[in-house]
């Protein structure tokens, strides 16, 4: 992990002294280490170390390597302790901190400037964006788990079924095959629920005729995966085939055509184009696509806004969608990686109408 700190070192103002990690999702990408919310690291040009309470210590000593393990105190004594010892008299913090906390921070480092501007998160999320290769493994081995996971519940799912029983399935697959936990909620949604894009998995009964979209992931070593299936119960529709298929289509363009050097809203325009040429403006309402890693929902995005020029080694989602209000929708998505001349599929799992 000393490359990572090595490269924000690199990437912040000419003179940096020190940083002050305190977000768990940073803490984690710097120490490959998860301490929930509890920890500060702080990290000097020669240096790094991390602050941490009693319950994490001994676990902490054996397994971080990339920084001098402290077990905590008075935290904020320590921090100026250290940064005395160091000469610091700049310190960047996240942005994202809270105010209560930043002042707090400030009040006991008297005689050193705190700086609490988009300067270190900034840098930090340039760095996040492009994936080493053994981020891209661990989410290799997280969409290996999605996919099968798809698999399993296609022979599982019935006919009266309930929602939230599904989802507790996928849950339960994907934890006992190796999934630390849930990249996030999984949605599972049936007939007229799926025109809800982030709808919740709740007492609705799976009827014939149903359209079931699945948006879902595995998280290992502490990396996500993300992906969106939508699928037919018994019959279909001719409306539900042209949406599905227009989705299709849109979600295979943008699978085929994305490269690094394209804008975030390039990227979108090519499945909005498609699916408003259909017929269905107004009909997709969220971005494309959006980074993902540590979290779930990462920058850059695909989306209309975006003029971030994406580069080799992001992991970026495609999910277009169709969403007809009280009547049913489709989404199609898949994990990408963004390389220099296309982009690779994650995920293999079957993106054909599938219908039970």
């Amino acid at each position: 992990m000393k490359q990572r700190t090595d490269k924000l070192i690199a990437a912040m103002p000419a003179g940096f002294e020190a940083a002050l990690i305190s977000t768990e999702v940073n803490r984690f990408y710097f120490l490959n280490f998860d301490s929930g919310d509890a920890g500060t690291v702080l990290i000097l040009p020669d240096q790094t170390y991390f602050i941490i309470d009693s319950r994490y210590i001994e676990i902490a000593n054996a397994e971080v390597k990339q920084a001098q393990v402290i077990l905590q105190k008075n935290v904020l004594e320590q921090v100026r302790e250290i940064l005395e010892s160091h000469g610091v008299k700049h310190l960047y913090m996240e942005n994202k901190a809270t105010v209560a906390y930043a002042e707090r921070v400030r009040a006991a480092l008297t005689g050193i400037e705190v700086d609490t501007s988009a300067t270190l998160c900034n840098a930090i999320e340039a760095i996040r964006a492009i994936k080493g290769e053994e981020e891209i493994a661990a989410m290799r081995r997280a969409q290996v788990i999605t996919d099968d996971c798809f698999d399993h519940i296609l022979g599982y799912i019935k006919p009266g079924m309930r929602e939230i029983d599904v989802a507790l399935e996928m849950e339960m697959f994907m934890r006992s095959h190796g999934a630390g936990k849930l990249a996030f909620p999984t949605i599972l949604v049936t007939g007229t629920k799926t025109s809800l894009p982030h709808g919740v998995p709740g007492e609705n009964v799976i009827r014939d005729g149903d359209f079931i979209t699945m948006d879902y992931g595995a998280n290992v070593d502490g990396y996500c995966t993300d992906m969106t299936r939508t699928i037919a119960v018994g019959h279909v529709s001719d409306e539900q085939k042209k949406v599905y298929d227009t989705v299709l289509k849109a979600q295979l363009a943008c699978c085929e055509q994305a490269k690094a050097g394209m804008r975030g809203c390039d990227v979108d325009k090519i499945a909005r184009d498609i699916i408003y040429a259909a017929g269905y403006e107004g009909c997709f309402g969220h971005g494309l696509g959006h980074a993902v890693g540590i979290e779930i929902h990462e920058e850059p995005r695909y989306s209309p806004m975006c003029e971030t020029v994406v580069q080799p080694g992001m992991l970026m989602t495609i999910e277009p969608g169709i969403y007809l209000e009280g009547k049913f929708g489709v989404r199609i998505e898949d994990t990408t990686i963004v390389r220099e001349n296309g982009c690779e599929i994650l995920g293999k799992s079957d993106k054909n109408l599938i219908i039970l």
